[in-house]
């Protein structure tokens, strides 16, 4: 049986961590910065960590080697 290829975009979305959880980016941190808040962008530069039904997905479907 052939190897399974891995999704490249969700590769460069998601990282694992070393218990198995599935790290990511948190959005709305690009552009329109003015009107949030200091408080707001703070929290939003650190990493979040998804749900575990959706960290199921990814890992089966999207990162099948993570």
């Amino acid at each position: 049986m052939p190897k399974m290829k891995t999704k490249r975009a969700a590769a460069k979305r998601f990282t694992l961590t070393g218990s198995g959880k599935v790290k990511y980016k948190k959005m709305n941190l690009r552009h329109i910065l003015t009107k949030k808040t200091a408080k707001r962008k703070r929290q939003l530069r650190s990493s979040g960590i998804l749900s575990d039904a959706d960290s199921a997905k990814v890992r089966r479907q999207m990162l099948p080697y993570g």
